[in-house]
């Protein structure tokens, strides 16, 4: 049968429904603010082909898989379904033109992907019914929703269609290629009469052959018509947001620039870029970055993957009002349901970038929650009251306790430490507020600085002119402040000639090393876990013993230290030097490590909603009954400490690492 003439007009109307479709939303893309994000294409290609075609995100996790061999499945049958298109528009034009061994192979391919295709669809579907993970879920997203088991439907009733067409056509002896269609062949013989040829023809099969053409015609159609409009139009985005992702790392909050009238953050959708726009529309909602977030996970109002599900949805809403440039009528925040955002859900941020390690299409969460909470800080005023005390100390004294700078150097009173000198100090010893102010924190800064003598490194530091680094300010959202201490910082560093720093802080590791960078100076950073490393490779730091009364030794990774910058070997290899033997590992650790809750300015704030991220991080080292938890960061020190005191588990102590590599030092 001639199908042709009912079937093309169909795909006319179909195809020209998609472009329709997907001009509306695109063009909703324009309505951002500009960003570059077409540079270094070849870094981006590459990025492309790694993590878009190559999975390599989706598949980290088991299940990952099936989803693997559903995208390829959609790949490869690209081809099997326009020859459909194609043929059903012109008959007779078909692979079978080409010669059989070019067509047959690629029969061949689609004959067994189509099975592959249509068993993991089944175990989507069963995963769904009776297996659930609950990250699947969220508080507008569901597993079990109408439109997740329609698109497995559709896609399992494609390869339905597929096997029954192929196989009425090989019992009718119609299909030339039979040879290269094992599934098929199988399915034709379940169905056959036994006869062949004009026998099956009188047994009534030819029929079927037209139901399941146009079973296979119309759910094509249908989901062409219906792609744009769901969730699943990542079909289209997810590919090209991989080529867009962030070539930086760590993903640094953008700079503003400041002048009267202007506003500053973002509290309408318009506001954010068209890359962050793209980014709603590129969400899968797999619930990676949910199952990751420890705010989450702790029972805090903030879900990373409802914050972009509002962006898309809040867009949507808002559409025809911003095209007009009219005000949005639907706020992004400071309201409930969807498409909004609480001050509750962007104060729990710990900005750890768990999501942005999890996201499979490169999602960038963090960055969207912190230019909220500019809005909030620098607009309205609207913060915790909490920081209210951190951002005047800050402002005033250049610290978050509001400490007088002159006693920045009173950690020193015991040892000979020398102001930095360009030309004759190698390194800037950064102290950084919590090394010279925190109590606790003053024995590892002594540990530290005792490290560096033993090694004959030649460093010094700014004493009372160091300033804070900002870290939590750029954070929690204070630009401005931030802004102004970091030009203060980097004028003083460019006067004193510093090039080289050490850092004990991650928080300033990172500032230092990457943020700065937006103002126009390339520090070499390096943390002190990395140093110490190098000193005792090179042999420049020499360690008499093996330390051995810190019993067995726990090793927490530091969000900014590991997940941001990638330092997770420097830790456990001197550890490994220290103490003769490998660290103990938490079930989370590396870049897969949870966060201790005090990230993102996190530390100056209590946590009055759900359960406290140190607890249960300090739940989880526990089970493994360590006699040392070790970090390498001023603030995990802090927060493992209070929560092991809140636990009551006194048996268990806390040490930096370079206290612990001091431990070697002493007789």
């Amino acid at each position: 049968m001639n199908h042709s003439a009912l079937f093309t007009p169909l795909l006319i109307a179909a195809l020209l429904f998609f472009v329709w479709s997907c001009y509306r939303r695109f063009s909703l893309v324009a309505i951002g603010r500009p960003e570059e994000r077409f540079d270094r294409i070849g870094e981006r290609i590459a990025a492309m082909l790694r993590y878009a075609f190559g999975q390599q995100r989706v598949v980290a996790r088991p299940f990952g898989i099936n989803h693997f061999v559903i995208f390829w499945a959609f790949i490869i049958l690209l081809i099997a379904n326009g020859e459909f298109m194609l043929s059903g528009v012109v008959p007779g034009l078909t692979l079978r033109l080409l010669p059989s061994a070019i067509s047959g192979p690629l029969v061949l391919l689609f004959d067994l992907v189509s099975l592959l295709a249509l068993v993991c669809v089944l175990l989507a579907v069963g995963r769904r019914l009776f297996f659930k993970p609950d990250y699947l879920d969220s508080a507008y997203v569901k597993a079990r929703s109408f439109e997740g088991f329609l698109i497995l439907g559709f896609i399992g009733l494609l390869m339905v269609a597929y096997f029954g067409l192929h196989a009425v056509e090989i019992c009718l002896g119609a299909e030339p290629l039979a040879s290269f269609m094992p599934v098929s062949r199988f399915a034709a013989s379940l169905v056959s009469c036994g006869g062949t040829g004009a026998d099956c023809l009188r047994c009534g099969i030819a029929p079927w052959g037209e139901f399941f053409w146009w079973l296979h015609a119309g759910v094509l159609l249908a989901f062409i018509v219906f792609l744009p409009l769901s969730k699943h139009m990542h079909i289209l985005t997810a590919i090209p947001n991989c080529f867009l992702k962030s070539l930086e790392t760590p993903l640094v909050p953008p700079r503003e620039e400041f002048a009267k009238g202007k506003s500053f953050g973002v509290h309408q959708v318009d506001e954010f870029t068209w890359k962050d726009l793209f980014d709603g529309f590129s969400c899968t909602e797999c619930g990676r970055c949910q199952d990751a977030c420890p705010a989450t996970a702790t029972g805090k109002p903030l879900n990373p993957r409802q914050v972009i599900h509002a962006i898309k949805t809040n867009l949507l809403a808002n559409a025809d009002h911003l095209k007009a440039g009219r005000p949005s009528h639907l706020p992004l925040i400071n309201s409930e349901g969807e498409g909004t955002n609480t001050e509750d859900t962007l104060w729990s941020c710990t900005t750890c970038g768990a999501c942005l390690q999890a996201c499979p299409v490169f999602i960038e969460h963090l960055p969207k929650i912190i230019q909220m909470r500019r809005y909030l800080v620098e607009m309205e005023a609207k913060f915790p009251e909490e920081l209210l005390n951190l951002f005047e100390n800050m402002e005033g004294r250049s610290n978050p306790w509001g400490i007088a700078p002159t006693e920045r150097t009173k950690w020193c009173s015991t040892m000979e430490v020398k102001p930095f000198e360009a030309g004759k100090t190698e390194y800037l010893f950064y102290v950084g507020c919590a090394g010279s102010f925190d109590s606790r924190q003053k024995h590892v800064t002594v540990a530290l600085a005792t490290l560096l003598d033993a090694a004959g490194i030649t460093w010094g530091i700014l004493g009372k002119d160091e300033k804070c680094c900002g870290d939590s300010l750029r954070r929690l959202g204070n630009e401005f402040v931030f802004d102004r201490m970091a030009k203060e910082n980097v004028q003083l560093f460019k006067e004193r000639g510093v090039t080289k720093i050490i850092a004990q802080c991650p928080h300033c590791f990172t500032t230092l090393k990457n943020d700065y960078l937006q103002y126009g100076i390339e520090l070499e950073v390096i943390h002190h876990s990395q140093l110490l490393e190098q000193l005792i490779s090179s042999g420049k730091l020499k360690l008499p013993k093996q330390v051995t009364d810190l019993g067995s030794i726990l090793l927490h990774d530091s969000c900014y230290l590991g997940r941001h910058n990638g330092v997770l070997e420097a830790p456990r290899n001197v550890l490994q030097q220290a103490t003769g033997s490998a660290p103990k590992e938490f079930g989370r650790n590396r870049e897969n490590g949870f966060c201790c809750g005090a990230g993102g300015g996190r530390m100056w704030l209590e946590e009055h909603l759900g359960t406290r991220i140190n607890i249960n991080r300090v739940d989880e080292a526990l089970k493994s009954n360590p006699d040392t938890v070790c970090v390498a960061c001023p603030y995990c020190l802090t927060m493992f400490e209070d929560g092991l005191k809140d636990r009551q588990a006194g048996q268990t102590r806390v040490r930096d690492l370079a206290e612990v590599v001091a431990e070697a030092l002493r007789p």
